[in-house]
C-alpha cells in the first residue's frame, strides 16, 4: 500500500532580503551626531530668512529715520538701530542674501577651477604637472587673507571683485587635493581596463576618474562654505566688499566699531556671521561621515 506524502507548497527560489531603510539610517545618525542636525537647521533657516526677507523684515534695509539714531533693542526695533536709524534686524536679515550666496559661488567657482587644475595636473605628462603645481604652490605661498586683500585692493570694491579675488586665493587647495586623489586613482585596475577598451584620456579623466574624486572634493567643499563667508566678511569689514550701502555683515560690524559703547551695531551682525558660519562647519562634518566609507561603518 503506497503512502502518499503530502504536497509541500513550491517555495520560491527568490527570497526578498530585507533592505536597510534609508530613511531609518539618516534618523539614527541624527541622533548620534545633534551637531549635524542642528548646523543643517541653522543653513536652513538662513536660506530660508534670505529668501523671505521682505517678507519677514520689519523694514527695508536701507530706511532711515533719524530720530531713531544709535537706539538699543526695543520692541519697535529688536536689534536696535545704526548711526543713521536703521533698523539693524532687517539689515541682518537682508544681509543674508549676498553673503549666503558670495559663500556658494566662491566655494563652486574654485572646485571647478582648481578641480580641473588638479585633474589635468595629475593626469597629464610629467612636464604639465610641474608646471601647473609650481603654479599652485606658489599662489599658496602667500596668506589668504593678505593675498585676496591685495587682489582685491588692486580691482576695487565691488561685491564681483571681492568675489574674484576669493576665487582667485581658494582654488590651489582643491587643485591639490584633486590631483592627489587621480594620482591615487588613475593606476587601479578599472582605469587601466578602460585604457585598454581604447577609451581616450578625455573619455577616462571624465569619465572613470573623476566620478570617483567627486566624495572627498564635495566634503572639502561643504567645509569650505564658512571659510569662504568669514572671508568674504573679512574684506568688506577692511571696505573691499560690498559697497555701502549694501547690508553686509563685515561692514556693518566694521560700522559699530565706531560707537563701543552700541554694542548692537556690531554684536548681532557679528552673531550671524558666527552662527552661519558654525553651522557650515557642523553640516560639512555630517558630510564627510555619511559620504566616508570608514566612518559611515563606524557610526
Amino acid at each position: 500500500m503506497s503512502v502518499l506524502a503530502p504536497s509541500l507548497p513550491a517555495v520560491s527560489s527568490s527570497v526578498p532580503r530585507s533592505s536597510p531603510s534609508t530613511f531609518g539610517g539618516v534618523l539614527r545618525f541624527a541622533r548620534r551626531n545633534p551637531l549635524v542636525v542642528i548646523g543643517a537647521l541653522v543653513v536652513l533657516v538662513w536660506i530660508l530668512a534670505a529668501v523671505a526677507a521682505p517678507l519677514i523684515a520689519p523694514y527695508g534695509p536701507l530706511t532711515q529715520k533719524v530720530t531713531d539714531r544709535l537706539k538699543g533693542p526695543t520692541l519697535a526695533h529688536v536689534f536696535g538701530t545704526d548711526a543713521l536709524g536703521r533698523d539693524i534686524l532687517s539689515r541682518v536679515i537682508f544681509g543674508a542674501r549676498i553673503s549666503i550666496p558670495v559663500g556658494v559661488a566662491v566655494v563652486v567657482v574654485a572646485l571647478a577651477v582648481g578641480g580641473s587644475v588638479g585633474a589635468v595636473a595629475g593626469y597629464g605628462p610629467g612636464w604639465l604637472d610641474t608646471a601647473l603645481m609650481r603654479l599652485t604652490e606658489m599662489v599658496m605661498a602667500f596668506p589668504i587673507i593678505i593675498l585676496a586683500m591685495m587682489i582685491a585692493a588692486a580691482l576695487g570694491a565691488g561685491l564681483e571683485h571681492a568675489i574674484a579675488a576669493l576665487v582667485a586665493v581658494s582654488w590651489p587647495r582643491y587643485a591639490r587635493v584633486m590631483r592627489g586623489l587621480v594620482l591615487s586613482i588613475k593606476e587601479n585596475e578599472y582605469v587601466l581596463a578602460s585604457r585598454a577598451m581604447g577609451g581616450s584620456s578625455a573619455h577616462v579623466l571624465l569619465r572613470v576618474v573623476l566620478p570617483n574624486c567627486l566624495a572627498p572634493a564635495v566634503v572639502m567643499a561643504t567645509l569650505d562654505l564658512g571659510g569662504a563667508i568669514l572671508t568674504f566678511s573679512g574684506l568688506s569689514f577692511l571696505g573691499l566688499g560690498s559697497p555701502p550701502p549694501a547690508p553686509e555683515w563685515g561692514a556693518m560690524v566694521a560700522a559699530g566699531t565706531q560707537s563701543f559703547d552700541q554694542w548692537w551695531v556690531s554684536a548681532f551682525p557679528g552673531a550671524a556671521i558666527l552662527t552661519l558660519v558654525m553651522a557650515f562647519n557642523f553640516v560639512g562634518d555630517g558630510v564627510r561621515d555619511l559620504l566616508d566609507p570608514r566612518l559611515r561603518r563606524r557610526l
